[in-house]
Order: C-alpha cells, then sequence, then structure tokens
C-alpha cells in the first residue's frame, strides 16, 4: 500500500483459489472481478439458481451414430422490456379493523392479496384487491417484482392511516421489475445428407437475475419447447439458469418459448446451410406428423401443421417471390433482400396442475340485467368480452344486457394468474358452467311459460324464489405437473401456425423494413376473429421487437463505459420499440380454417403467445439478406446473428471494406457487436 493510503495491488480469490490480481487498476475494472452480470460469467463461478433440468428422448448415442454429418454451434439472445403503457402502480386505502382496499395494476390479484397479507401479518380476509383493467401486462405484471410495490405502499397506508397511491416513473420501472431473460445455447445436431434429423443434444442457460422468481419455471417450459415442430428422433435437453448481480428477470409472453423456438430455428438453419439447401425444404421433411410423439412423450393429435403449411407456401406465393428476392439481389449491390418461412408450436397452459383452475359468478337482477364476475384480469387481450360472448351463448340472451365490472378477490378467491394464453379456456368454462345451473333452473319456468321472453322469464322467476346467483368451477382436465426425472408433461392442446416474411436492408446503415408478411394461425373455431386476428398482429410485433431492435444493455465487460450492473436502457430515449413504420408494408392474417379443438371453450384456441414467436421469420429474413451481400464480397461460410438483430450487428455482419477498417482484417469476417446476455 503506498504512503496515500492507496491500494497498488490486489489479489482476488474465490473460494480459496486465486483468481486475478491488479496493479492499481480503476474501481470499475475491479468491481467486474467482483460481480457475476453475465450468463458467462457465472457459468464460469458456477454461479446458478434452482435444479439442473433435463430431459431425454430417444438413444442420442445411437442417433449421431446414424447421422452422417453432425455440427456444433453457440447462440445468445438478448433479454425485452415489457413495455406496457401503463408502468407498475398500486392505490392503497386503509379501512376500520385493519382492513386494506388495493386496486392493483396485476395480473395476479390472489398474489397480491397472500404476499401482503403475509408481510404485514394479517389474513387475507382482511384485504381485498380489485382490478378494473390493466395497461399491458406480457408478464412483467405476474410474479413477486410487482408486489413488493404494494407491500410497501400498503405498509405506509396501515401506518399513516389515509390511502397512499404509487406509480413508477419509466425509468423506475425498467430498472426494478425486471426483464425476459437472456439466453445462451450450446448444440449439437447430427443429420443425414438428406437432411432428416436425426439427434440433438442442447444446452439452455438463462440469465436470472439475483433471485429466482419465475426462472426455473421458465426454463422448464424453454427445455419443452426445444423441438419447435420438428422430430429430431434423439433428443437431450439439459437447462440451468444462472445467478447474477443484476435485477432478477421475471416472466415475459412466451415465458421462454420464443427463446427455445429461435434457437431450434437457428440449428435448423445452420443444418441447411451446411447441406446448401433452402431452409424451407430441410423444415418441411422434418415436421412433426399426426401421432408423432414429443421428446417429453405427448402424442400429438389434431396435428395440422402438415396441412398449413403447404397451405402458406401457396397464399404466400413464397417460391414466385423467392426467385423475384434473387433477381432483387443479383441487380443491387448495397440493398438486399431476404425471406424465410417458420412454423411454431405452443403448449398452452402451466407445469403445475394446481393452476388449471378457474370460478366465474353470475347475477341476474329482477330487470333482467346480468352481473358477471371471474377471477381473470383484463389487459387488452379481450378475456372480458369473450366471457361476455360464452354468457350471451348459454343464456341466449343479447350480449349488451351482461356487464362484467371488475377482478376482485372478495367475489373470487384463489384466482390463478392471468397467462399462459389458457384464461379464455379457464373463465369462458368456469362462466359456462354458471350460466348452465340458471339455465337448469328456469328450465321448469321455460316449459311453463313457453310464451315468455327473457325480461318476463327472470321476474317470474323472482316471484317464485328461484335463486337467480350461481358460482361455475372449472378445472381442466387431463394435465399434471410437469415431471422431468421421467421424462413427462402434459398441456391440454397446442396452438400452432406458419408464417411468412420478406424484408429488405440496407447494407450501409444496417437499417431494414419488412415488405411482406403472412400468418396463418390454427385458433380452432375462433370465438371473435377480431380480437384474435388482433392478438396475432400485436403479438408478432412485440417478437419483431424482441429478435431485431430492442436491447437490453447492461454495464458489463462488453460494455465497459457503464458503471458495472447498471442497466443503461432505462426508457425510450435509449431503448426503441416497433412503431408504425416497422410493421409489415404489406401484413396478410388468416385463420385456419374446419379445425375444430374439442379441449377448449367453443372449439377454440388460446391465443395470446403463439403469433409472438413467428417473428423468426423476420430475424431469418434479414440473415438470408445479410448473406447475400457477403456473398457478393465472398464470404461463403456459415456466420451466427446472435440476437436481437439490432442495426449495428446487421451492419457489421455485413462484412465488407469499411467493416474491415474498423475492427482489422483477421476479424472482420465473424465480428458483431456484442450485447449484454
Amino acid at each position: 500500500m503506498s504512503s496515500s493510503n492507496r491500494i497498488n495491488y490486489l489479489t482476488f480469490f474465490v473460494n480459496g483459489k486465486k483468481i486475478v490480481e491488479h496493479d492499481a487498476q480503476p474501481e470499475w475494472t475491479l468491481l467486474w472481478y467482483l460481480r457475476t452480470i453475465t450468463i458467462d460469467q457465472a457459468i464460469k463461478q458456477q454461479s446458478y439458481l434452482g435444479p439442473e433440468l433435463s430431459l431425454k428422448f430417444g438413444n442420442l448415442e445411437q442417433g449421431f451414430q446414424e447421422s452422417e454429418h453432425t455440427l456444433t454451434g453457440e447462440f445468445y439472445i438478448g433479454g425485452k422490456e415489457h413495455f406496457y403503457l401503463e408502468t407498475n402502480c398500486c392505490l392503497a386505502i386503509p379501512h376500520e379493523h385493519g382492513e386494506l382496499e388495493l386496486h392493483v395494476s396485476t395480473q395476479n390479484a390472489t398474489g397480491v392479496q397472500e404476499k401482503v397479507a403475509a408481510a404485514l401479518g394479517i389474513p387475507s380476509n382482511k384485504i381485498v384487491v380489485h382490478v378494473k383493467r390493466i395497461g399491458g401486462g406480457f408478464g412483467g405484471k405476474d410474479s413477486i417484482r410487482h408486489i413488493r410495490l404494494c407491500i410497501a405502499i400498503s405498509i405506509a397506508a396501515l401506518k399513516l392511516k389515509r390511502p397512499v397511491r404509487l406509480t413508477l416513473d419509466r425509468n423506475v420501472d425498467m430498472l426494478i421489475s425486471g426483464q425476459s431473460h437472456p439466453f445462451k445455447s450450446l448444440y449439437k445436431v447430427g443429420f443425414t445428407s438428406s437432411g432428416l434429423l436425426k439427434a440433438l443434444d442442447i444446452v439452455l442457460y438463462s440469465n436470472g437475475g439475483w433471485s429466482q422468481d419465475c426462472s426455473v419455471p421458465i426454463m422448464e417450459r424453454a427445455l419443452l419447447h426445444c423441438d419447435n415442430v420438428y422430430n429430431f428422433k434423439n433428443l437431450k435437453c439439459y437447462g440451468r439458469v444462472c445467478k447474477t448481480n443484476i435485477q432478477s428477470m421475471t416472466a415475459f409472453r412466451g415465458f421462454g418459448i420464443p427463446q427455445a423456438n429461435l434457437i431450434c430455428e437457428i440449428v435448423v438453419e445452420h443444418v441447411s446451410s451446411y447441406l446448401k439447401v433452402e431452409p424451407i425444404e430441410l423444415r418441411q421433411i422434418n415436421l412433426y406428423q399426426e401421432n408423432d410423439s414429443t421428446h417429453f412423450n405427448q402424442i400429438l393429435i389434431n396435428w395440422h401443421v402438415p396441412k398449413m403449411w403447404n397451405e402458406l407456401i401457396k397464399s404466400s406465393e413464397y417460391y414466385q417471390r423467392l426467385e423475384e428476392v434473387k433477381r432483387f439481389n443479383r441487380e443491387n449491390h448495397y440493398r438486399k433482400r431476404g425471406i424465410a418461412m417458420n412454423p411454431t408450436k405452443l403448449g398452452l397452459g402451466f407445469t403445475r396442475k394446481h393452476m388449471y383452475q378457474a370460478a366465474a359468478l353470475i347475477h341476474i337482477y329482477r330487470d333482467g340485467t346480468v352481473l358477471l364476475t371471474h377471477g381473470g384480469t383484463e389487459m387488452g387481450q379481450g378475456l372480458h368480452v369473450k366471457t361476455i360472448q360464452v354468457a350471451s351463448e348459454i343464456l341466449q340472451i343479447d350480449i349488451n344486457l351482461i356487464r362484467i365490472s371488475e377482478t376482485a378477490t372478495d367475489k373470487i378467491p384463489n384466482a390463478s394468474s392471468t397467462a399462459g394464453s389458457v384464461s379464455s379456456d379457464l373463465y369462458g368454462n368456469a362462466t359456462k358452467l354458471a350460466c348452465q345451473q340458471i339455465n337448469e333452473r328456469l328450465k321448469s319456468l321455460r316449459e311453463e311459460f313457453p310464451e315468455y321472453n327473457w325480461f318476463e322469464l327472470i321476474s317470474r322467476a323472482y316471484y317464485r324464489r328461484i335463486n337467480l346467483s350461481a358460482e361455475g368451477f372449472y378445472t381442466t382436465p387431463h394435465v399434471e405437473d410437469v415431471d422431468f426425472a421421467n421424462n413427462f408433461a402434459s398441456y391440454p392442446y397446442f396452438t400452432t401456425g406458419c408464417a411468412c416474411s420478406e424484408v429488405e436492408i440496407d447494407t450501409l446503415t444496417g437499417d431494414f423494413h419488412i415488405l411482406r408478411t403472412d400468418i396463418l394461425m390454427d385458433f380452432g373455431l375462433s370465438m371473435n376473429p377480431n380480437i384474435d386476428v388482433g392478438q396475432i398482429e400485436g403479438a408478432f410485433m412485440q417478437g419483431v421487437g424482441m429478435i431485431t431492435m430492442e436491447e437490453i444493455i447492461w454495464g458489463d465487460e462488453q460494455h465497459k463505459w457503464l458503471e458495472p450492473g447498471s442497466l443503461f436502457t432505462q426508457g425510450p430515449g435509449t431503448y426503441k420499440i416497433p412503431s408504425f413504420n416497422d410493421v409489415p408494408i404489406n401484413f396478410r392474417v388468416s385463420l385456419f380454417k374446419n379445425a375444430p379443438n374439442p379441449f377448449a371453450i367453443f372449439s377454440s384456441k388460446g391465443v395470446g403467445e403463439p403469433a409472438l414467436t413467428l417473428s423468426t421469420t423476420v430475424f431469418f429474413a434479414i440473415k438470408k439478406a445479410i448473406e447475400s451481400y457477403r456473398h457478393d464480397n465472398g464470404l461463403t461460410e456459415y456466420f451466427t446473428l446472435n440476437s436481437p438483430a439490432t442495426c449495428e450487428k446487421i451492419r457489421m455482419a455485413c462484412a465488407d471494406d469499411f467493416t474491415k477498417e474498423a475492427v482489422g482484417e483477421e476479424t472482420y469476417e465473424k465480428f458483431q457487436t456484442n450485447g449484454s446476455y
């Protein structure tokens, strides 16, 4: 130590082992060795959350032996902010006898009630949580991340004996509420010369932040979807959640499935590049067929993906447009186009059986109007509209006679979180059961007075002392807890779809435009096509943001100009979400016809999350456009493009004399800007 009491020489030890020595380095440089920020740092330090997770299907060793070729690779996916329009907010109003009324922007009213009660040391029956509607959730208002705020202001409200309100500023919300999980994947794939996928060995790591939150179930869902729609014959997947010194990551729309889907498609695209065949052809010959088994031993029934795939090839005019793209690329040097077509499947629901339950409450008033209450949260997805439609259909009355006031824990207790794209199924069926009870009670009156209209019937029922309130309680059949030890999981059904996207990039700036996107989704017999198409468009564009422009930047080893562990992207000034100009110029959305789903309300399907995964078509179309430019410059080898494909990454992947001058001749071919993972 010098005379100025400044440390000139430091030695760092971890578990008794010397890891690094520094001589009078700046404070931040030293902090990078003390803090675990990235996935790679966590792996090196064996810093993990939760258990090891793995699934194994078939005989992996034999699959590789039967393979004529093998490839290995690694791939990174950055995190994404929810960026709901309404930030986390809560109003706490104290009442007599220690009672508390909470008005919260939440997807999980029961969770708020239970956690606040536990923190305050009071029973749940003294706390009522109200949710009128919320301004977007996307998973960010589901877990403990936002409930902490409710706890804080509840304590203040009871202490001060007056209402307390808290609404987070955008930068604070982004700093503390958590984002989607960054992922790293390592893979080895075996295949034949004809393109048949014989074996896949894949390892997934996610950055969970400092606490577990819901990171383990997210990793479970990712491992259950790392096959996407392809029959790998033999598959082994392994996953770990990394513990790091940044804010805890949380649920996001898709719950790990968008990351797994993109990683799987990277594997398929790598194989097609190696074999020099069109990716669409490789995908087609490896699609699951009816009655095939997934790698977690669920048999695929009512499986329409092969038919949908062929239908979209025709309706999107894929092969004709592919030739037009090739012609455009031959005639243009600095502007390039790409086209890609991908399928998807998404298992609807949860990995825990107890969450598949729902209740609904029906009150019919003497004037014939109906008040419907259920446990789900309306956050713009149209849940209230769909449950009202169910009640209208079962009671055979005008939809305008039915109203939903709010979601409240004193009306519907113990409700599962509104998540997993199954809320319409759960609360739709609960509403159906409640209405059927009403119909059963009115049956004798209808037979006695067949000429009565609805209003006369209800008036007569009141004077006959018939109960005009009913509760419906629904539990989803044939589902169980996920069991990784026995390689087992079960979903009520899968929502599937296919998409085709064409893009044009500016190779000198990395800017791009989506020229056209065609989407075909299997939603069974859609209860409300207008809502469902809107959900497809919104989910797709949110996915476009996730895999292109939305990049979370942390102070890590790749961004040493930031304080270690600090979040740079704290608002719209540094974090870009898709806008009107980013929507496909030609956006075509269709619903697959004549495919009723026997496992959901009115033969429909869950719609909230699946279309988000189809944004991978934009990612691979961009990569195809980059590939064309690289080929013009004599670079024909396969290259990795990590996600998100920001304009910086696109520009640097378009390797040429400009990038050579920027980063040097030795690295320019494979150089790409590094994100925070």
